[in-house]
């Protein structure tokens, strides 16, 4: 395993930040960590990192002990932190060449990060003039030089624009290729477009730890359905698979099915055996961010 958090627990005062924490990733993962604001991820991000000391339970990154082996996890770990501290009136390769001496590593990986992250045409450029996408990128090559087993990284995309966002998204799952990511974001189609995987925390509690390709399979279906007079809802129930009716004002329903099968033939074959004319019908399926809203309301 690249992280094995085992029951961590924090507390700031009489405060409980993260209370008995417990996940493992593996190596190759990308994995997003979602939560509210104040729901403990940059907390347990910094455990990780080794910023922060657990008061119950024990952390591993890459098998190295997060409060006894701290120099080797943080050889082992890249990490962009929310707020990217930067030098602005610093060159990028003059910026990158300062990392490259405090991690002790071969100058010539400068180069390598520098075409691996995309910043080649602003190389020599002043960081102070580069937009908020490139310095993201100056943020991911400085955590990348020294070729980290594992990379932590805390709101990589705040603040930019739809371009950049899928520039960053790109060079996010080709770094995984290699790399084990945990990465926290406030974004669900970010989660969406380049994770393996959620961990979702609320009020410092581990509270979903799910493959997406599970949750996508292992959805209730959910249609909306218009008719052209009122319906009770008792009757509806009587549909095939059918769990929960609801109306959702006037004569519109939305119905939930314990199954994943396409249930629109059905409700027609319902609406007509029983004299209903289908006015709309509609698939609504949860997606992350219906189950985010779920677990953390």
């Amino acid at each position: 395993m690249s992280i094995i958090a085992n029951n961590i627990t924090k507390f700031f005062g009489k405060q409980k930040a993260l209370n008995k924490v417990s996940f493992t990733i593996e190596k190759g993962e990308i994995v997003g960590f979602l939560g509210p604001n104040g729901a403990g991820k940059s907390t347990m991000m910094k455990i990780l990192t080794t910023y922060h000391t657990p008061d119950e339970g024990k952390a591993e990154v890459n098998t190295f002990d997060v409060q006894s082996e701290k120099k080797n996890v943080q050889k082992s770990i890249g990490y962009l932190p929310e707020h990217n501290p930067l030098y602005l009136d610093m060159y990028v390769k003059e910026y990158l060449a300062f990392n490259a001496e405090v991690y002790k590593v071969d100058k010539q990986r400068i180069n390598t990060v520098i075409e691996q992250t995309g910043l080649t045409p602003e190389a020599n450029k002043k960081i102070g003039q580069l937009s908020k996408g490139y310095r993201q990128r100056v943020g991911l090559a400085a955590a990348l030089l020294h070729d980290p087993e594992v990379l932590i990284l805390d709101e990589p995309t705040t603040g930019l624009d739809p371009n950049q966002l899928l520039e960053i998204r790109k060079l996010i799952r080709e770094i995984g290729k290699e790399k084990t990511i945990l990465l926290s974001t406030h974004i669900m189609k970010e989660v969406e477009a380049v994770c393996d995987r959620v961990l979702i925390i609320n009020k410092g509690t581990l509270v979903a730890d799910k493959k997406l390709s599970e949750l996508r399979d292992g959805q209730d279906q959910v249609l909306v359905v218009e008719f052209d007079f009122r319906v009770e809802e008792a009757f509806l129930n009587k549909l095939p698979h059918a769990i929960m009716v609801k109306n959702i004002g006037g004569f519109v329903y939305e119905i939930t099915f314990d199954t994943s099968n396409d249930m629109r033939p059905a409700v027609f074959d319902f609406a007509h055996d029983n004299q209903l004319k289908t006015l709309q019908l509609s698939r609504k399926n949860k997606n992350l961010e219906s189950l985010f809203s779920e677990l953390t309301l």
